[in-house]
């Protein structure tokens, strides 16, 4: 809003004219989003605290904390999704396509996690909605939002798989598309949900996804640096760019509050939409694979969950102390501080094999 209003005036002031770049929006889109989170995140914390909205602990978790978390307040998401919201409906093009799909992912998937936690909320439980419903609901948005992508940002890449260290290998997914971005965009979305169990894991993890993201789609919308790296261009998909730049800057404003040990739990509010909302971007970037890569932390965790159930259900044995992965350290000894600074790790070395990969074709 605030983008277009401040074009309207680029004849009459000529230095407006720096708003244009994408770069200066997505930088602007970051620190007005940060900033936002910031200045409410204390009040916003001392009113879930006074309402008790806090989240309700795993009791087959990790002893300490049902000690050290019982009565942190849940639905941090809220926080995030206030804060990316403002930044980008101020400084995004919103005649721009990418956009409406990538607001309606992150506000659908965000509400289906509000509801989810309200659930526990209401009953102190872990449990939440049951796990059928989560994933139709999940599946439904997911298909909505493909075809929304579909009918208002069709190209003629849209329906092509790209690998990642090949110059022209790609696969035409024609009908396969819609049921592929459903698995891609739910599977993100489950992942990041699965990953968000300790102070801070799976918020700097979404960040560097993102900072990755917000790279890819600016050059991928330019078409000397896709022409020069040898990506697909595709017009106008910059401007996501903005978007993921609202993102950072609300993950790092919440990570002030979500860092060890945590005043605000992201709750499925923020894991649902951060993780939906990646998958989208992977999806309208053409870059689904180098996703998994710069998101190989959500993959892991979400393949040590499936591990885990279908070893329990087949010989009735357990190859993890605990799922997702990062408990089983817990239960080996770890202190929580050690496994979330070594997982931030893992994730910084995923993201840069995941930019590596726009060089090495």
């Amino acid at each position: 809003m605030l983008y277009k209003f401040i074009l309207s005036y680029v004849d009459i002031f000529s230095f407006l004219n720096v708003f244009k770049y994408l770069t200066v929006r997505t930088g602007l889109g970051m620190f007005t989003s940060l900033f936002v989170v910031f200045l409410i995140g204390t009040p916003f914390i001392n009113f879930f605290s006074a309402k008790q909205i806090t989240n309700p602990i795993r009791q087959d978790g990790p002893d300490d904390h049902i000690i050290k978390k019982i009565g942190t307040p849940t639905m941090g998401g809220v926080l995030i999704l206030l804060g990316l919201f403002t930044g980008v409906l101020l400084w995004s093009d919103l005649s721009n396509p990418y956009i409406w799909v990538l607001i309606f992912f992150v506000a659908s998937f965000g509400l289906l996690g509000a509801y989810d936690d309200y659930k526990k909320i209401k009953f102190n439980n872990s449990s939440g909605v049951s796990f059928k419903f989560k994933i139709i609901i999940q599946v439904i948005i997911a298909i909505l939002g493909t075809l929304l992508l579909t009918n208002f940002a069709e190209h003629s890449d849209l329906r092509n798989l790209y690998f990642p260290f090949f110059k022209n290998l790609l696969i035409n997914l024609g009908w396969f598309f819609i049921p592929f971005s459903v698995f891609i965009i739910v599977g993100s979305s489950n992942a990041v949900n699965l990953t968000d169990g300790l102070d801070g894991l799976a918020t700097v993890p979404v960040i560097l996804v993102a900072f990755c993201f917000a790279f890819i789609s600016y050059v991928t919308g330019n078409i000397f640096f896709s022409e020069y790296l040898q990506i697909p261009y595709i017009e106008g998909v910059g401007e996501v760019s903005v978007f993921l730049g609202s993102v950072i800057g609300a993950c790092l404003g919440f990570l002030w509050f979500n860092a060890p040990p945590a005043k605000i739990f992201m709750g499925d509010t923020g894991s649902l939409a951060l993780g939906g909302s990646l998958g989208a971007v992977g999806i309208i970037t053409k870059h689904e694979i180098v996703l998994a890569i710069t998101g190989g932390l959500f993959v892991l965790e979400a393949v040590s969950v499936i591990v885990q159930v279908f070893s329990y259900k087949l010989t009735g044995k357990r190859v993890f102390k605990m799922a997702p992965i990062h408990h089983h350290f817990e239960k080996k000894g770890w202190a929580e501080s050690t496994v979330v600074i070594r997982f931030w790790i893992i994730a910084i070395i995923l993201a840069m094999i995941g930019l590596a990969t726009l060089k090495l074709r």
